[in-house]
């Protein structure tokens, strides 16, 4: 069962542990889980034997009361270079698994510890089809295998790439791996890895019927296509005028944000955040900024909370713009994204007022905000909240009412909810099935229960109501605004915890200690103790979480970044399969997606 909005709750402190208590009825503690970890995000984590980790996933996916339906996210770490391991039965390498149960409203964190020369786990594609991309992204930026998986190739780094990239013996800057040539052998042997191979995926080029035969064609869109908003390529196999299948290939846009988290210090690495999806600002910054505030237990004063709130939806809205007129230029409307850009330039302008910056704007610190709300920052908030609902309206008359668009997008690239959940979708496109399930209600953070908004839903799952739930979003995220704008609170902006702000400058100039504090904080920035926490947000385009593990140093020993779009696009194939070539185009501008989300 699927819970509705009313079986919603917050999973208490005992049945977190339940879950652990289960397993180990199920199987036996001693001989089957080698380990219960205990982590700052109280999230079950559970070590496994390799041998077991077959069966236990099957368990805890459809077996066990109130399962664990969805795969959120799949991962690896390089332990060979950590210092703190508490006890923990760590090989040379740890794969572990995201699981989430909506029944239970919890995450479960199974992990697996491999070491010596059998760097392999079996492949969990059976049991989630999302599991493919995540498994073959593991073999690609650590060299871990998966048995039994029927494509295990390089995801994101091109197939002739030396080395794993997130391995802690692989260079992370350019200057440590020398100038890179292209010379005439190696430009014929990259292009020679791009030509595209049907058999190399299991797809046939002929189809033989007793009736008929006839060969498959194969067009490619991308890397440069308008359609695609970015570096994506798609090979689609089609039946005539009809998609039998897709194979995207992603990785173009990949700058390895995972890896440079590792040489940044913790404060440092907050400006490279808001690249990983461009169009949302401070909603990247969030889940980072709150990962380490649990990792180092530092609590956010109540006006630096609602501060964040009110600048995170500015950028959903600014975000579901973007998307908005964009994907009506997909089926054919070429005015509105030129009325809702102008709209969005609005956006930005205050955000530039309150934050100095527009589309990067380096805004969320470690325990607050980076300075205070300026003088005559809720004129321009109010100005906005008036206006901006008569242009909902007009954008509603002008996009959602407008029969071609209706022709073109309803009943077109239909997700089921049990399809959905299986895919890790979350976000609008989990909500657009008929879940109402928002992170900012069932599990809130940074004060969003004291707001009162409602989460939007479709019932339908196809390109039209995807669109109808980012509408109806931009009227509850100006909801929010207008509440944050009505009952701002006084105080600090930000924690005097030493961890996340320096000594203040006056102390500075009275005790030499309090100098050398300052200096070292703001040179070589906070120590966090070791540990581990994972902590989800929702963003404009779904969930996305950040996943930091400590070893007691001013950087991160492991940053997992967990992206919606990542496991959105990744469901393409599944949601054209059976349309037109020409429906593509709107199934691929439904998604909302960015690349720099999808490689990192």
């Amino acid at each position: 069962m699927i819970p509705g909005a009313s079986t919603i709750r917050v999973v208490e402190a005992g049945e977190r542990t339940g879950v652990v208590a289960e397993i180990q009825s199920r199987f036996g503690a001693g001989r089957w889980l080698s380990t219960v970890q205990p982590t700052k995000d109280d999230i079950p984590t559970i070590w496994v034997e390799r041998e077991k980790l077959r069966e236990t996933l099957r368990y805890v996916r459809s077996e066990i009361p109130r399962p664990f339906p969805m795969l959120f996210d799949l991962s690896a770490m390089d332990e060979r270079l950590r210092q703190h391991h508490d006890g923990l039965p760590i090989g040379s390498f740890t794969v572990f698994y995201h699981l989430f149960s909506f029944e239970r409203n919890q995450s479960l964190r199974i992990k697996v510890a491999l070491g010596g020369e059998s760097l392999s786990v079996p492949s969990s594609i059976d049991l989630w089809p999302n599991a493919n991309w995540y498994e073959r992204e593991i073999f690609d930026m650590f060299g871990i295998r998966f048995e039994g998986h029927p494509f295990l190739r390089r995801l994101l780094m091109p197939s002739w790439w030396e080395g794993h990239p997130l391995r802690k013996d692989h260079p992370s800057r350019a200057t440590e791996v020398g100038l890179f040539q292209l010379p005439p052998e190696k430009l014929v042997m990259t292009q020679d890895a791009l030509q595209f191979k049907p058999e190399d995926w299991g797809l046939a080029r002929t189809y033989h019927d007793r009736d008929s035969d006839f060969d498959y064609m194969f067009i490619n869109l991308g890397p440069a296509h308008t359609g695609t908003h970015g570096v994506l390529r798609l090979v689609a196999q089609l039946a005539g005028e009809e998609i039998v299948n897709i194979v995207p290939d992603i990785g173009f846009h990949h700058r390895s944000q995972e890896k440079i988290a590792e040489r940044q210090t913790w404060h440092s690495f907050i400006p490279y955040t808001d690249r990983v999806d461009y169009l949302q600002g401070v909603l990247n910054e969030m889940p980072y900024c709150l990962a380490v505030e649990r990792l180092a237990g530092i609590t956010v004063p109540p006006r630096a909370q609602v501060i964040r709130v009110m600048m995170s939806e500015f950028y959903r809205i600014a975000s579901h713009l973007v998307w908005y007129g964009t994907f009506a230029g997909d089926v054919g409307a070429l005015s509105p994204v030129f009325y809702m850009f102008n709209d969005r330039e609005r956006i930005l302008s205050i955000v530039e007022a309150v934050c100095g910056g527009r589309m990067h704007p380096n805004w969320l610190r470690i325990g607050g905000v980076a300075r205070d709300l300026p003088v005559g920052w809720d004129a321009l908030v109010r100005q906005f909240v008036e206006w901006f609902p008569s242009r909902l309206d007009d954008y509603e008359r002008l996009v959602m009412d407008n029969p071609i668009l209706k022709q073109r997008t309803v009943g077109i690239g239909v997700l089921s909810l049990e399809d959905a959940i299986a895919w890790g979708a979350t976000g609008p496109m989990l909500r657009a099935c008929g879940l109402p399930w928002d992170l900012r209600k069932v599990r809130p953070y940074s004060g969003y229960e004291q707001f009162d908004f409602e989460v939007p839903t479709a019932s339908n799952g196809d390109c039209y109501d995807r669109a109808v739930v980012h509408m109806l979003e931009l009227r509850q995220s100006l909801a929010i605004i207008r509440q944050c704008l009505d009952s701002m609170p006084s105080g600090p902006y930000t924690s005097l915890d030493p961890l996340a702000t320096p000594p203040l400058k006056h102390h500075t100039m009275q005790d030499i200690e309090t100098l050398i504090n300052h200096f070292v904080g703001v040179s070589w920035g906070p120590i966090l103790p070791p540990g581990e926490a994972e902590v989800s947000t929702e963003s404009s385009k779904g969930q996305t979480s950040y996943y930091l593990t400590s070893d007691g140093s001013q950087f991160s020993y492991r940053t997992r970044i967990r992206t919606p779009s990542f496991a959105h696009i990744q469901m393409v194939p599944l949601m054209a399969r059976g349309e037109l070539l020409s429906d593509l185009l709107a199934v691929l501008g439904s998604v909302d997606y960015v690349l720099s989300d999808v490689d990192r």
